[in-house]
């Protein structure tokens, strides 16, 4: 108990005044009013000067009146402030037993005498009214309506007789409403204003009851319950709680009015019977009941919600007289610790916890082992907030913080200067201090006029202020002090960053933020929260940005009520709750799941944004690999860039193949100023302005310049031009004039460019282009002459080319052709001369036109004139080939010109002139010509018909005819007897039979021909009937004469059945071998040879060995020309050996081989194949000139001869004799060489590149030298195409490539 006041009778009246400092207190024997302050613990008296009993005292809700009533209705207004008394006598006739003041300083009184008054503060009545009933329990409050009054408390609500509510609208006075309630209810006990003109009612039955005052509501009850099963002496609301109790019986029960339905709580009062009133302290922290007998009973509803973290530590309150720390994070085991009063702050540190009350502070020491009490502490002041680092607390209280040791001694002096230091400082001494904060390295604190300081406690000093622009009401620093958040007076809230002194406007900030919380999460450091009583915004705080320093709102989350959060920690929030205890809050923002895999689409697009928006790159990752969305890539990469996360960056655009971005990251990423990096991030994200700040503020501002140029945003690159590149001011002119040009802004671009002109030998080109726009720029803007002089005299034949092009659209013909002309451009120029009618300059130019058009024109104008000459001549300059050969017939008379034209151009409607010509002349030969070349068949069959004219007719159609056109010409011939033709004819238009049947028939000088057509009319048809109707033909049956085998070769070749072909070559070869035609043989075979080769058919062993002596044979020649006789005797001693295929010329071939092989040194061959010339049959036939020599060398032989030179096999290695073409060793046929007969070496083979018949490589390059030609095909040779062959499989085993090239074929 503080204090006891005596009173002299009954007190019939007490009240605090508005700000609890003062009690007044009236009884019913005096007229004085007791008054206790609160502060110094005194009683004063002041006496009323009203001689009637007191009975009513209140005071005002707003100011420092008090109002005093009596029993004979008089009334006292007294003004504490001033102790001015203001009696009103005579206010109320009786007594005066109840009122209330309103928040706008109105009085209403209730008295016996049945009235209800309303004054001002003054005591003049303002509005007075009458009831039934005594009134009781004035009220002052707001009515609901469809409109808000302007005057706030409009409604005086009265009980009436202790049954109706009396609702007096001061805006309605003559309307005044009375609501009266069931009769089982009992009478009215009390009643509570509350929310939106809302009213609780309690009646003593034990019923109580919720109704609304709304006029569309009014009378009806919206809530009813019987909280009590006898009587109910009181209700109660807070406000602050949001909750309403209700008394009666023996408890108390508590409603919460969010849900009036759901009881809150109920208290027992067993040893108690009369319970009476009823009472909420204002903050809902006590509920008190009193009873008739005296007692009082207070009770808890709520503790003070005191709480501190460091770090991942908490502190806070858990009972009146105990504190709890417990690491939220590590999940230890809590430290509870039992303090000896209840205190109205509390501050942790790393290892001390502090606790206070009023001016004085507690200090523990925590450890594992538990806390330890240091020392309590006293200051100047009421303390109003504390904060603790590992060696020091900073105290505010009254405008000032005080920073001081916390384990030092207090009562000792000290002379340590940084044991205790009291800020602000003398010379900020207009200055208090808001808040403050203190980190490990740290002291910060905010003043009323601004100002934010920065005390560094290593060096003792200040080491950073900031001034703002309005008053600071509250801060709130990181753990490590580098980054700060400020509230100021005018509600905005600011993220500071101390390092380089940028402050950030929060966005979205709400005035109703109560306090603020870092993210104390390594790996959220720049995540913070604000807080209101219902909500939490979270934002996120990036300090290397893009934008230097950005700050984004990313989401909101419902706070439970009565809650206060005072950790927040990778998303999760601690709370502290009314009871005592905490809580876990995951943030909207941070609840995503981890396991992408199992999320539908939405939801992972959902939670990619809550990543990307709080920063966790890493996180975010993750959900882009499962979406695989390119959106979602792009997203990532331009939220990394933003944060300038290069690295990363590079990486997510790698994962989408956006080439271009990675390669351009790859070279800014190595850049050391932020400025100049983040200009190219900004430039990136297509944010230009903002790329251009920091390349101004970069060392190299250049870089704002070429950006600006590359985006042709010339106003802007001309502006930083004039400071940051003067002479590059030209070249822009020069380039922002030609899009001017470009958009038909044609003045500003002639400005444009002559400001470009610099006049300068080294930028001669650039001057040139600036004055050839000026030169253009000057024709569109009208000064024609001044654009075409510098036209012309400048040496750009395409400035020309522009200038007279906008001349011509001008219309300005003359002018146009000549800077034509003179830009050599003569096809336009001779264009214009011609709408311009000038025919003389056209002239002039022609030579130098090559438009077919304009040449076209001229030789009409020509034409016209009477010129035919030239227009013939200038028709053939425009390929105008008809006109060319009408001029020449109809007005030339030149046929013979007009019939080389249309040979030379195949002109059909010239043609068609042309027999027109000739049809007139009545040369029909030339006429049907004519008429076949202009594609006139019919009536060139008709006048070949008529004049007799076919075979001229036939030959020239050529292949050109139809089928229809074709037969109608061999049924002429038919009937004509012509079987030749005829059976041409029937052979064009696939008519086999009749064609083959005419030619039979054919006899003549040239029935070679005829045999020639019927085998390809064979070969054709693949007719069985019409092959076996030749074959019998060829063979003599038909007539009895049998035909020249080579027709019957060609048959089988057309017919392509190789197999009869090449038995049929070998007859014929060796028919012409008979006769001496030995090339022909040779032709003939090598032929075959190729045939049945390309056609993969087996060569015959007969056709081959004929062939490789026939070509021996031919060899000769070529080794005896080049002067290798041993080579050409070896050959003549293969040719002898088979003399006998050479009947025609046995004794000349012998006798050739008797001299070479002497002239070689082969004597022993010499002599055999002399001996075999002087044979009786051969000895007369030898020649006059050799017939001595020969005998000489028989008579006197000579045997010796060396052995002929051997070389490997290529199929075994077994050495033989060159010209040995069969290996004894391995039987094996040897493929020879087509340049010296020899047989082939593996390792010298070559082929011709014509008839890939086989040749030694040294050899062929040898012969090569000399000749160009293959001595087997007599094809040209380039010596550079012979290659010498590794693979030689193909011709050493032909029929294994066939076979499988053939089953290559068939799969």
């Amino acid at each position: 108990m503080s204090d006891e006041i005596s009173l002299p009778g009954q007190c019939t009246g007490v009240g605090w005044d508005k700000d609890g400092d003062t009690l007044a207190m009236i009884n019913d024997k005096t007229g004085v009013i007791f008054l206790w302050d609160a502060n110094n613990q005194k009683t004063s008296q002041l006496d009323s000067g009203l001689r009637d009993t007191l009975t009513f005292l209140l005071w005002s809700k707003v100011g420092q009146q008090l109002a005093i009533g009596t029993n004979k209705g008089n009334l006292l207004i007294y003004n504490h402030q001033t102790s001015r008394k203001i009696p009103i006598l005579g206010k109320h006739t009786r007594k005066i037993t109840c009122g209330s003041w309103s928040l706008q300083n109105l009085l209403a009184l209730g008295s016996e005498d049945r009235t209800i008054s309303i004054s001002n503060a003054e005591g003049d009545t303002v509005r007075q009214a009458s009831v039934r009933a005594d009134p009781a329990e004035v009220q002052f409050s707001e009515m609901k309506g469809d409109e808000r009054s302007t005057m706030g408390d409009n409604t005086v609500s009265v009980i009436i007789g202790h049954k109706t509510l009396f609702l007096y609208n001061m805006n309605d006075p003559e309307n005044p409403i009375e609501l009266a309630f069931q009769q089982r209810y009992g009478s009215i006990v009390h009643y509570e204003w509350y929310g939106d003109g809302y009213i609780l009612i309690g009646f003593s039955q034990g019923y109580f009851v919720v109704i609304s005052t709304h006029m569309k509501e009014i009378g009806q009850e919206l809530f009813q319950a019987r909280n009590h099963k006898d009587n109910l002496s009181s209700v109660a609301i807070s406000l602050s709680l949001n909750k309403a109790a209700s008394v009666g019986d023996n408890c108390i029960k508590i409603h919460d009015l969010s849900d009036l339905k759901e009881m809150y709580a109920i208290i027992n009062l067993d040893d108690e019977r009369g319970l009476d009133k009823l009472s909420w302290t204002e903050d809902g922290q006590l509920l008190a009941v009193s009873t008739k007998k005296g007692a009082l009973h207070v009770y808890l509803t709520k503790l003070p919600m005191l709480g501190d973290c460091s770090n991942t530590r908490i502190a806070f309150l858990t009972s009146l007289l105990e504190v709890t720390v417990q690491d939220v994070v590590r999940q230890d085991s809590p430290l509870v610790i039992s303090i000896d009063l209840e205190p109205s702050f509390i501050g942790l540190g790393p290892f001390h916890l502090a606790i206070g009350m009023n001016n004085r502070a507690w200090f523990y020491a925590l450890s594992d082992d538990g806390a330890e009490k240091l020392k309590d502490r006293e200051y100047l002041g009421t303390v109003q907030s504390i904060q603790l680092n590992a060696d020091y607390a900073a105290v505010r209280f009254e405008g000032k913080v005080q920073l001081h040791v916390i384990e030092g001694d207090a009562a000792a002096p000290s002379a340590d200067e940084r044991d205790m230091r009291l800020f602000p400082e003398k010379e900020q001494k207009e200055a208090r201090i808001t808040d403050h904060a203190i980190t490990v390295d740290f002291l910060v604190y905010s003043t009323n006029v601004g100002g934010l300081h920065y005390f560094y406690l290593e060096d003792w000093q200040f080491v950073n202020e900031y001034r703002h622009m309005v008053g600071i009401r509250k801060i709130f620093c990181d753990i490590a002090g580098t980054q700060l958040i400020l509230i100021d007076d005018k509600s905005d809230g600011f993220v500071y960053n101390p390092v380089n002194d940028h402050i950030t406007e929060i966005p979205n900030f709400s005035p109703t933020i109560l306090g603020v919380l870092w993210d104390n999460s390594p790996h959220d450091k720049g995540v913070f929260i604000g807080y209101d009583e219902d909500k939490i915004f979270v934002y996120v705080y990036c300090k290397e940005t893009v934008q230097v320093g950005s700050c984004l709102l990313v989401g909101m989350t419902k706070l439970p009520y009565g809650h206060i959060p005072i950790l927040l920690y990778n998303g999760e929030v601690t709370l502290q709750t009314q009871s005592g205890k905490v809580a876990t809050l995951t943030l909207s923002t941070h609840d995503y799941d981890v396991k992408a895999q199992s999320l539908q689409q939405t939801e992972m697009r959902s939670s990619l944004q809550k990543c990307i928006a709080l920063h966790r790159f890493r996180d975010a990752l993750m959900y882009c690999n499962a979406m695989n969305s390119n959106e979602a890539w792009h997203d990532l990469g331009k939220a990394s860039l933003q944060c300038l996360e290069i690295d990363f960056a590079i990486n997510v655009y790698r994962q989408i193949g956006d080439v271009g971005m990675v390669m351009s990251l790859n070279k800014i990423k190595g850049y050391e100023d932020s400025h100049q990096l983040a200009g190219y991030i900004a430039m990136f994200l297509e944010d230009f302005n903002l790329a251009q700040d920091h390349f101004l503020q970069s060392t190299r501002p250049i870089a704002a310049l070429e950006m600006r140029r590359d985006l042709l945003h010339w106003d802007s690159a001309l502006h930083l031009a004039k400071t940051l590149s003067p002479d590059q001011i030209p070249f822009i002119s020069r380039e922002y004039a030609q899009q001017l040009e470009f958009t038909g802004d044609y003045v500003n671009a002639l400005s444009h460019y002559e400001k470009g002109i610099t006049r300068h030998e080294e930028t001669r080109d650039h001057d040139e282009s600036c004055a050839a726009g000026v030169a253009r720029m000057s024709i569109r803007m009208g000064d024609i002459r001044r654009g075409v002089q510098m036209a012309l005299k400048m040496p750009s034949r395409l400035l020309k080319k522009d200038c007279a092009q906008i001349l011509e659209s001008m219309k300005q013909w003359s002018e146009a052709a000549i800077l034509y002309e003179k830009g050599a451009y003569y096809d336009k120029g001779a264009s214009v001369y011609i709408r311009s009618k000038n025919w003389a300059k056209v002239g002039e130019l022609l030579p130098h036109v090559t438009s077919p058009k304009i040449h076209s024109q001229y030789a009409k104008a020509k034409e016209v004139d009477g010129q035919y000459k030239e227009a013939a001549q200038a028709y053939g300059n425009a390929k105008d080939w008809d006109n060319v050969i009408r001029v020449n017939l109809d007005h030339l008379h030149d046929p013979d010109e007009a019939v080389r034209i249309v040979r030379e151009t195949q002109s059909v409607d010239g043609a068609k002139m042309v027999a027109k010509f000739f049809l007139k002349l009545a040369d029909y030969s030339s006429a049907i010509q004519f008429l076949v070349m202009s594609k006139c068949n019919d009536e060139a069959f008709q006048l070949a018909q008529q004049h007799n004219q076919m075979e001229t007719y036939a030959e020239i159609i050529g292949d050109d005819a139809t089928h229809e056109d074709y037969q109608s010409i061999a049924v002429y011939f038919e009937n004509e007897r012509n079987h030749l033709l005829a059976g041409k004819f029937f052979y064009l238009c696939s008519h086999y039979p009749r064609a083959l049947k005419h030619f039979l028939k054919y006899q003549g000088s040239d029935d070679g021909q005829a045999l020639e057509m019927a085998i390809e009319t064979v070969g054709k048809a693949k007719d069985e009937v019409l092959t076996h109707q030749l074959i019998d033909y060829l063979m003599g049956e038909t007539d009895g004469i049998p035909k020249d085998a080579k027709y019957l070769f060609r048959l089988y070749m057309a017919l392509k059945q190789f197999r009869e072909a090449a038995r049929t070559a070998i007859i014929i070869a060796r028919e012409e071998q008979n006769a001496g035609n030995y090339r022909n043989a040779h032709d003939v075979l090598f032929s075959m040879y190729q045939e049945l080769k390309k056609n993969k058919i087996k060569i015959p062993t007969e056709m081959n060995t004929n062939l490789m002596i026939l070509h021996s044979y031919i060899l000769v020649k070529i080794h005896v020309k080049r002067g290798d006789h041993l080579k050409g005797a070896r050959m003549l001693i293969r040719v002898a050996n088979n003399i006998s295929k050479f009947p025609s010329h046995i004794v000349p071939i012998l006798t050739s081989t008797v001299i070479e092989c002497h002239r070689s040194s082969l004597k022993n061959s010499s002599f055999s194949y002399a001996a075999m010339l002087l044979r009786p049959e051969y000895k007369n036939q030898i020649d006059l000139k050799y017939k001595k020599k020969i005998e000489q060398i028989v008579r006197k032989p000579d045997r010796t001869e060396d052995d002929e030179l051997t070389s490997a096999c290529p199929y075994c290695g077994f050495n033989l004799a060159n010209t040995d073409l069969m290996c004894p060793e391995c039987k094996n046929n040897l493929p020879y060489c087509v340049v010296t007969g020899r047989h082939m070496v593996k390792e010298d083979f070559s082929t011709c590149t014509n008839c890939d018949f086989p040749a030694l490589h040294s050899e062929l390059l040898a012969l090569l030298d000399t000749e160009d030609v293959c001595p087997m095909c007599s094809e040209k040779i380039n010596s550079e195409n012979v290659k010498k062959l590794t693979d030689t499989t193909r011709y050493l085993h032909p029929d294994d490539v066939s076979e499988a090239e053939a089953s290559g074929g068939g799969e």
